[in-house]
């Protein structure tokens, strides 16, 4: 039987509230920059870890370890001070499917590149009066970021391609959203969490369709944008909780 619209983000508000509690860093790769406390070092630990967030959870966990330790558990020491003969000691091989050693340092020298610019990643992705999402914040952001042609942009997606942007959006998630729970950061001051949107992968897709608040069948950002308008509905102020409730129905295998 359908769920009535009501009925179906009564059973979100409860499975939201259920998955975001502490116990939910223990498997989610978000425990990488759970590992620090310095500002910098969190984005750094958190960009990089949802930069290879595709795949087997605990191969992500393992992987995004990887790099923190190539980068002697200092991620915004080693960005600001690494030597050439220091990148020259990173394996060439893959760091995490098809994100390789030349994408891992493509990565390391824009952030001191932008870092040099801009005290927190923050600053890269403010929005502009009147946007109500980070439509253009993403695309701003990637010119900041992109300095060169280069392999490594592709694990940078572009709204402006249609792309759902799934994680650069659970990056934001992390730095933007701000509650008691613990799980996500909230060390984003300048920017509401409002704003965000659902990182969008296939089984919070799938979820959503089966729930009846998605139609689109392509997972793209106009689908992000059509779960924006219901999402925000019931919870204007903090829309993208509702990825707790949707990963959970997921991995509960409830809706299959």
């Amino acid at each position: 039987m359908k769920l009535q619209e009501k009925d179906v983000f009564d059973l979100l508000d409860e499975k939201a509230d259920f998955y975001n509690s502490i116990d939910f860093i223990t498997d989610d790769p978000i425990q990488i920059p759970h590992r620090f406390s310095l500002k910098q070092d969190i984005e750094i630990a958190g960009f990089l870890s949802a930069s290879i967030a595709w795949g087997n959870r605990k191969s992500i966990i393992t992987d995004a370890n990887k790099m923190i330790d190539l980068m002697g558990n200092s991620p915004y020491d080693f960005v600001m001070n690494f030597q050439d003969s220091d990148l020259q000691n990173i394996p060439q091989k893959a760091i995490h499917r098809t994100f390789n050693h030349e994408d891992f340092i493509f990565f390391l020298k824009n952030f001191r590149r932008i870092y040099s610019k801009f005290d927190s990643l923050e600053d890269a992705f403010l929005l502009n009066e009147n946007e109500t999402d980070f439509y253009h914040s993403i695309e701003r952001f990637r010119s900041h970021f992109i300095s060169e042609k280069h392999r490594g942009e592709k694990h940078l997606s572009s709204p402006y391609k249609n792309s759902a942007s799934k994680r650069l959006l659970m990056f934001l998630r992390w730095m933007v959203r701000k509650d008691k729970k613990g799980v996500d950061f909230g060390i984003w001051e300048n920017i509401d969490a409002r704003f965000l949107s659902l990182p969008l992968d296939v089984h919070t897709a799938n979820i959503s369709r089966k729930l009846g608040i998605l139609s689109r069948k392509q997972n793209d950002w106009k689908a992000v944008s059509e779960l924006d308008l219901i999402l925000r509905k019931y919870k204007p102020d903090d829309p993208a909780i509702y990825d707790f409730a949707l990963f959970g129905l997921g991995v509960s295998k409830e809706f299959e």
